[in-house]
């Protein structure tokens, strides 16, 4: 009994013909150089079967279609493209390939440029001008060193002696003048590998592929002739992470498709569509089973700054704000930082949390109040923070951050209008004040108040100690006889 995997050509097409006749003879010929689509019917050990339309059959020799690793890159079903290398009309059979082979006559090479089909030469040395390339039968090509590449080659002489594939561009004085190009070729080839995989780059899609070059903004991958980008954003979790630290230009990797677009081309044969990726999407989630609650004291590490606070990093590629209103002059925080903070709001749907610095002496894993407890008529002790034309800002003594940070505007400061206040009350100064409003932002002080409080505390003391008749007139009467 045959093993199949033994089958000959031969019995191979036999079978394909049998089971569908080609009537591709009756309908129209096909010639020599044709470029044609076809899609793969069946991949055998030697050759690749193919349909051109439905019915008319064709195959490529196996060794046309593998890769780097000797691995037949396609699958039935897949659509591919070819040209038309051999015809036999009596048995109906047509080959189709990737390139002509080695043409090695000036008939076949004139057919290769009239056709635009690849031939294959063998690179045989390298001069000032480009390449000498083998033809095969005598046969021989120059290839301009502007068209050895995709781009500028560091050394070209690694070329010597490898069967590469050319287009041929010009052929003149009977085929001994021969000029081909590897560039037209390697274009061609990538222009129909974005082709082919175009149709699987699509939003949600996963691929694999190549980094191709890294930048500041993201990094750039080869998805199969077809270049997409991943946005530093899209990078990692961890908003801090450096596109450089996290990939390298060689790196295969996996990514999802997270947008196509359709753009205009920078260059000329350039790419019509912008195509978005990420890494993160394919990562766990570091939210999903975060262990943070509002007004827990937890650890962090002080991960960059800007005009409005500082970002905190609680957890892997978890950050919170701390806003700089949270932040008193004293309080000299620099990147990689230790810090203790309280998580004042966390709102897991949009991943933003709101800190304040953590009271002194509290223990990670506490629970603190975010808000003062201060109640309206109390007198505190604080320090001048900042010293404005409207008031001065005091930092009531034993907290952190706005919370505990309120305003005693002018009038509540007990000096003359049009007193400099900031010589008055520089930065640092220690006074007492009355709370006359409380509130997220707006707590509301008086020195002027505080100072009325304390003498008619003296007053009511000093009352209690003697007899002095209930009603002694008004309260500034009773000051100025004090006095």
């Amino acid at each position: 009994m045959t093993d199949p995997k033994e089958d000959t050509f031969a019995s191979l097409f036999d079978k394909e013909t049998a089971a569908s006749p080609p009537p591709a003879r009756k309908k129209r010929g096909v010639r020599v150089g044709d470029r044609l689509d076809a899609i793969v019917v069946h991949v055998g050990k030697d050759s690749v079967f193919v349909e051109l339309d439905g019915k008319q059959q064709a195959f490529f020799d196996a060794v046309d279609l593998r890769d780097d690793e000797g691995n037949i890159n396609v699958k039935e079903g897949e659509r591919i493209a070819g040209h038309v290398v051999e015809v036999d009309d009596e048995k109906g059979v047509v080959r189709l390939g990737r390139s002509l082979g080695r043409p090695g006559s000036s008939a076949a090479i004139e057919q290769a440029k009239a056709s635009g089909v690849p031939v294959e030469g063998k690179v045989t040395g390298v001069n000032k001008g480009g390449l000498e390339v083998d033809l095969g039968g005598g046969a021989r090509a120059f290839c301009p060193m502007s068209q050895a590449d995709k781009g500028f080659m560091e050394d070209p002489k690694v070329l010597i002696g490898q069967s590469l594939q050319f287009i041929v561009t010009d052929v003149k004085d009977g085929g001994k003048n021969v000029v081909v190009s590897r560039r037209a070729y390697l274009q061609r080839e990538a222009s129909e590998a974005a082709h082919r995989v175009m149709g699987d780059i699509v939003p949600g899609a996963i691929l694999k592929g190549t980094v191709t070059g890294v930048r500041d903004f993201g990094a750039f991958v080869d998805l199969g002739g077809i270049e997409g980008l991943i946005p530093r954003s899209e990078i990692s979790h961890d908003r801090s992470a450096q596109v450089s630290s996290a990939l390298n230009a060689g790196d295969t990797v996996e990514v999802q498709v997270r947008e196509v677009k359709d753009v205009e081309p920078t260059r000329q044969g350039g790419q019509t569509k912008k195509i978005t990726l990420s890494l993160k999407a394919l990562m766990a989630d570091p939210w999903a089973e975060l262990d943070l609650v509002e007004g827990r004291v937890v650890s962090g590490t002080v991960t960059r700054s800007a005009d409005f606070g500082f970002f905190v990093r609680l957890a892997p590629a978890v950050e919170g704000l701390l806003h700089v209103s949270e932040v008193g002059k004293k309080d000299k925080l620099g990147e990689g930082e230790a810090v203790s903070v309280v998580v004042k709001k966390i709102d897991r749907e949009t991943k933003k949390i709101s800190l304040v610095l953590a009271p002194e002496g509290a223990a990670v894993g506490a629970q603190v109040a975010t808000t003062v407890q201060v109640k309206v008529g109390a007198v505190v002790n604080g320090t001048v923070e900042r010293i404005e034309t409207y008031g001065v800002f005091v930092q009531i003594d034993g907290t952190k951050g706005r919370a505990g940070r309120g305003l005693v505007p002018s009038a509540e400061l007990g000096v003359p209008r049009g007193t400099d206040l900031r010589k008055s009350f520089p930065e640092g100064t220690k006074v007492t004040a009355k709370v006359l409003e409380t509130g997220d932002g707006r707590l509301r002080l008086s020195v002027k108040g505080a100072k009325d409080a304390e003498e008619r505390a003296d007053y009511e003391e000093a009352r209690s100690k003697t007899n002095v008749p209930a009603s002694l007139g008004t309260f500034a009467d009773l000051l100025k006889k004090k006095r």
